[in-house]
């Protein structure tokens, strides 16, 4: 009855604003566990509160993603300060991160950061990601890469982080993992969804040496980057990739949404 009572108080006490966010980004949380994406209570998903405070929402430290719901998310500002109680630690590699690019970037509204075995094994490889399937292509059109410094606990980092991000809306962190960013969280899960099956397709073809590789002709990639930019990214994941894994999750694990 306590929890119910305080998943009630929380739809009350936030904006309607917020209340959408805080569904979307538990959403979130619920695929990427429901795919095999999570690393028991480590990574992190995040999205900004709309609104003037420059606050943002984070999972609870001491929650598998599979247990995460709207009202347990934890609500922080840019120096890592709680807005709302919350009995819950939030990571603090979470934060840096997190906290350089939201501040950094108005359209970075989602952000989403993991350390799949896929995408940590191409985050290890010097040449990154290879332009040799059409998913790839998709996903690596706009890529950035920033070298691994450690467990990403120094706030001195978050400045590189940016600056190597740039404009960007995916990122390769060097020996660590991978990141995307979106306004919407629908925009910025579905570039991971394209950046971990690349990920997970080049260590496939790789086990079968690179010397067979097929190489793409030349000018491909820039036509797929076309045709996957802007306005048709847009549309695939607001429109039609979000709402059809919301069906999914209300089918089979709708409790993201208390």
């Amino acid at each position: 009855m306590a929890t119910a009572l305080h998943q009630q108080t929380m739809r009350d006490v936030v904006s309607d604003e917020e209340w959408a966010m805080r569904v979307d980004l538990a959403a979130a949380y619920r695929l990427v566990a429901l795919y095999g994406w999570d690393d028991l209570i480590f990574t992190h998903l995040s999205a900004r509160v709309p609104g003037p405070e420059h606050h943002f929402l984070i999972n609870p430290y001491d929650m598998m993603f599979e247990e995460i719901t709207a009202s347990s998310l934890v609500k922080i500002d840019g120096d890592g300060n709680t807005a709302m109680d919350t009995p819950s630690p939030v990571n603090r590699a979470g934060f840096v991160i997190h906290s350089a690019v939201h501040g950094a970037r108005h359209d970075a509204v989602a952000v989403l950061h993991l350390h799949t075995p896929y995408g940590q094994a191409v985050s290890a490889m010097a040449c990154g990601l290879l332009p040799h399937t059409q998913t790839a292509m998709i996903a690596g059109r706009d890529i950035a890469y920033h070298d691994f410094e450690g467990i990403a606990t120094d706030l001195d980092e978050r400045e590189r982080l940016v600056a190597d991000l740039g404009t960007k809306s995916a990122m390769i962190l060097r020996n660590h993992g991978t990141l995307t960013v979106g306004e919407t969280v629908a925009q910025a899960f579905v570039r991971m969804y394209f950046l971990e099956r690349a990920c997970e397709a080049q260590v496939l073809m790789l086990s079968a040496g690179r010397d067979g590789l097929n190489e793409p002709h030349q000018g491909v990639a820039q036509k797929v980057e076309s045709q996957s930019a802007g306005a048709a990214m847009s549309m695939v994941s607001d429109r039609l990739s979000w709402p059809a894994l919301l069906r999914k999750l209300d089918r089979i694990d709708p409790g993201f949404r208390h």
